[in-house]
């Protein structure tokens, strides 16, 4: 599978005189989503319902067609993390590791997961048999802080965003390519930092920490990224 197609999952446009209707349509089906999972009180139910009822059938149905709309909060969709492991499984061909972040030439390339492993089944689908860099890539799922440091890709789950300090403090020195998925990951020091924009999974890049890690990031992959934060931006920070 080429990584055009990922690529363009993320960055597909809309034609932008419909995107007002079109947010408020999304609007809809994110509350329908919600009301299906969030906890609130009856009372609160019954005033959004008083809201959200009187509009049209067709909008709701027009709805149905439309791109997922983003999750409510500290929720992630399946799609999402599916969108997610093609990203993963793409990002070792546009980066380039230092040799040292290889015992030896027969060395896999490891792409680990610290804290919630929301990816099911599809990361590993996506690598298995897999050969970047004339390596074989194996998925890890990473638990305690001293393994981190043997990964060449660490995508660090929202899980453990309280815990940042300690795991950039654990791999500090080492070549490892971190990946978060919270807004306040690349200011804490991470590389890339997934984001949602108008509904699609989009990547930034922090030029800083990857220097800092040696990796060189191809300027292929920037040119895909929503915004690159390049080190005299990262050092001002």
């Amino acid at each position: 599978m080429g990584v055009s197609v990922f690529f363009n999952l993320a960055h597909g446009l809309e034609g932008s005189a419909q995107k007002g209707r079109l947010r408020s349509i999304r609007a809809i089906h994110q509350w329908l989503f919600c009301r299906r999972t969030a906890p609130l009180s009856r009372n609160k139910w019954d005033q959004m319902d008083k809201l959200v009822l009187p509009i049209s059938a067709l909008s709701l149905v027009a709805s149905l067609v439309l791109p997922l709309p983003a999750p409510c909060a500290q929720q992630a969709s399946p799609d999402e993390y599916r969108e997610k492991a093609k990203f993963l499984a793409v990002f070792p061909k546009f980066v380039e590791w230092p040799a040292r972040a290889f015992p030896s030439e027969q060395s896999p390339l490891f792409i680990c997961v610290f804290g919630d492993f929301s990816f099911g089944t599809t990361l590993a689908e996506l690598t298995r048999g897999a050969l970047i860099l004339r390596r074989r890539v194996e998925i890890r799922w990473v638990h305690k802080e001293q393994a981190l440091r043997s990964c060449h890709i660490l995508f660090v789950s929202r899980s453990e965003g309280k815990r940042y300090a300690r795991i950039f403090k654990a791999i500090r020195g080492a070549s490892v390519l971190t990946v978060g998925e919270t807004p306040d990951f690349m200011a804490g020091g991470g590389a890339i930092e997934f984001l949602i924009e108008e509904d699609r999974l989009q990547f930034e890049v922090n030029m800083g920490a990857a220097n800092a890690a040696q990796l060189r990031i191809s300027s292929s992959m920037l040119a895909l990224a929503h915004h690159v934060v390049t080190k005299m931006e990262a050092a001002k920070k």
